[in-house]
Order: structure tokens, then sequence, then C-alpha cells
């Protein structure tokens, strides 16, 4: 059972998926907040296995949230909840080391695997919400020249980043790893924002420019 704690300002939307994941017995929602500052309280207190985390948020929002989990050194995923106008935000929470990312009207299904996902430490990014990025001209629209994001690159990210700095293509890399190209696709995501670039070229250049490669 992988045990949940809910942070989402809105009753109706809370209600609604406290009950869909009650459908299933894979997961259990063990607490709820209505506000990061009450989110706080609660994930330490029930120390869950996964946290589903809205981004607009009165008193503390999702991103400031995130930023105080990485201060105080809790390594809990984080799936966040976005809508279609928070491209921005979603964003700031992939710098800030959230792990996943889910519109709110996605089906259960799918939110039931990324909950598996990341709490067998995966990453999980919905299409649709890189689509749309990429529409809108914002994903991975960072400084070339900025800091690398307070989150490091995991071992496993490190390993894709490798085989993308040899001229991988991701296909080709979810070959070399025994991954599907999507989780790949997704890794490659990660990496770029953390590494505060738009391209694969920039991601190499800087990764050895930090020491990284």
């Amino acid at each position: 059972m992988i045990n949940v704690v809910l942070i989402e300002d809105q009753q109706l939307v809370r209600e609604g998926i406290r009950t869909l994941l009650h459908l299933r017995p894979l997961c259990r929602v063990v607490a709820e907040a209505s506000d990061g500052a009450q989110g706080l309280a609660v994930i330490e207190e029930y120390q869950p296995d996964v946290i589903l985390l809205d981004i607009r948020m009165p008193n503390m929002s999702g991103t400031e949230l995130l930023a105080e989990l990485y201060q105080r050194g809790c390594h809990i995923p984080v799936l966040v909840l976005t809508t279609f106008d928070d491209h921005e935000l979603v964003l700031e929470c992939m710098r800030r080391g959230a792990r996943g990312y889910l519109r709110k009207d996605v089906a259960l299904d799918e939110l039931l695997a990324a909950i598996e996902t990341l709490h067998q430490g995966g990453q999980w990014v919905q299409p649709a919400v890189t689509s749309k990025i990429s529409e809108h001209r914002l994903e991975l629209e960072f400084d070339s020249d900025s800091g690398l994001a307070d989150e490091p690159l995991t071992a496993a990210e490190l390993q894709v980043l490798r085989l993308v700095a040899a001229g991988y293509t991701n296909q080709e890399i979810a070959g070399a790893l025994h991954k599907s190209t999507g989780t790949v696709r997704n890794q490659v995501s990660f990496i770029l924002a953390k590494l505060n670039v738009r391209d694969r070229t920039r991601a190499v250049l800087k990764a050895i420019d930090h020491g990284l490669l």
C-alpha cells in the first residue's frame, strides 16, 4: 500500500482525488492539506511515500513548498498536479526537484501509474503537459549561461547524459538501458531542466564545464 499526502486548496478537487484513489487497492490518502504551510505539517507527521501537490495555493505555493522540502533534506517524491495555465510554474517545480507532472483531469489509471512509478524511484511527465509547454515556447526556455538548478542530477540521469554526450538518440538510449523511449524522453527533459539549458548540445557542454562529464 502506497501512503499519499494530498495538498490541494480546492476541497472538491481533494475529495474527488481521494475518492478515485480509494477505488483501487494500490494506495490510500493518509492526510490532506489545503495549503503549503499545512502541507509541511502533515508531511512531517505522516511521512508519506508520495506527495500529490497543487501549484497555486494560498499561504505557501507549491513551488515554495518544494523549496522548503529541499532545504529540510526531504526526499519524498512529489507529483505535481497542474492545469494548462501553469506552464511557467511547472518549469519552476521541475527546477526545484518535483519528480512528476500531471494535469488535474488525468484518468485514474494514469494517476495510479504515476504514483507507483514515483514510489519506485522513477519520474513521470504526462505528454499533454510537455506538449503544451512546447506550444507556448516555454518548455526548457532557460538562460544557457545560468547556473545549475538546486536539485542535482541522479545517477540514472548522469548515465543517460553520458549516452547523450556520445550521440545516442532517445531510442538508442532506451535500448542500451532497457527502458522505454518515453521514460528516456522524460529523463532527458529533467536533465535539461536541471542544467537550465534548452537543448541536448548545450546540456553536454554545460555538463563538461561543470565537471559532470
